[in-house]
């Protein structure tokens, strides 16, 4: 999540440890969430209830915004929550496609290509981010519009093999958001690149601004 991404430009930030301010109310939220994450599977596999496990979904998504939003308003971000809120979003993300894919409810071309996207601008920033020093950056307008058309199209694939009465009408809206989502997501994978460059020449100039004049 964005929110939890932001990169405070403080002392205190800078030297706060990982497990610093653990236990506050925005990580309390992102574990509640992932406790979440088996009732999905469980909806979807052991009751076979496609249409309850795609509105578990679409809750989850619709309410990833909280956690960041108690983090700002309370003053609570911390170390730990800018790495465990990405990392739950991005756990469920994959899961909930894997497991849809499992289920048959969406075209597996797909599902490759949206995950193929992940794995591949995912490996980049944290190769970027752990062997090169890269500092973070916030994502831009047009990546958090593509995670929301997936978001949408996802569980609306799942819904439209529910057999439910609205089941037609999500099945149009997954291929609305789906393939301009997929699109959009390439592309702006594509705009992270300059980004990323910029955020390691950056993390450099920082790392050699520390270094003493004398040595």
């Amino acid at each position: 999540m964005t929110s939890h991404g932001e990169t405070a430009q403080t002392s205190d930030s800078d030297s706060a440890g990982l497990f610093d301010n653990l236990w506050t109310a925005p990580n309390a939220f992102t574990l509640l969430r992932l406790l979440c994450l088996p009732i999905f599977l469980w909806l979807l596999f052991a009751q076979d209830n496609r249409a309850g496990a795609a509105w578990m979904l679409v809750a989850l998504a619709s309410t990833d915004w909280i956690d960041g939003y108690i983090a700002r308003r309370f003053d609570q971000v911390s170390e730990f929550g800018k790495i465990f809120d990405p990392t739950v979003d991005r756990l469920f993300f994959f899961v909930s496609v894997i497991a849809i894919v499992i289920d048959g409810s969406i075209p597996v071309w797909f599902a490759v290509a949206v995950l193929f996207r992940e794995v591949a601008v995912g490996a980049m920033m944290a190769i970027a981010t752990l062997l090169f020093g890269m500092e973070r950056f916030d994502v831009n307008w047009w990546g958090k519009t593509a995670t929301f058309l997936l978001m949408a199209a996802v569980p609306s694939f799942l819904i439209s093999e529910a057999g439910v009465s609205e089941s037609d009408f999500f099945g149009a809206v997954a291929w609305v958001t789906g393939i301009p989502g997929l699109a959009l997501s390439y592309w702006t994978g594509i705009a992270y690149i300059p980004q990323v460059r910029a955020g390691i020449a950056a993390g450099r100039q920082h790392r050699a601004d520390r270094v003493p004049s004398g040595q």
